[in-house]
């Protein structure tokens, strides 16, 4: 289990940003500072709390890391998002059956 869960790592607004922008691939620490108002060393902070959250991965490239979003992190989230469709489509239905059978 991780260190944090994927909605305390996305609650600050500067780590969803730095998620955001991996979404159109991977990127070194250095270019998502560029994007950002904050310092390399406070991008790579934010970038270790995403990864324990098991919303990030790395790979090395030569003498630098690239990051990118951990498509197997978002399962989680995406489950937890699909439980509330599951439950408003069971109660439609219920709602559906109760009324046709009155």
């Amino acid at each position: 289990m991780s260190t944090y869960d994927f909605w305390d790592a996305l609650g600050d607004p500067t780590r969803r940003r730095v998620f955001e922008l991996l979404r159109g691939g991977p990127l070194p620490v250095r270019r998502i500072a560029e994007q950002l108002p904050v310092s390399r060393p406070a991008v790579s902070q934010h970038l270790r709390v995403l990864s324990e959250a098991g919303l990030v991965t790395f790979r090395r490239d030569g003498a630098r890391r690239l990051y990118e979003v951990d498509r197997n992190g978002l399962t989680g989230l995406r489950a937890w998002i699909d439980g509330f469709w599951d439950d408003a489509l069971a109660r439609f239905r219920e709602a559906a059956e109760q009324e046709g059978s009155t």
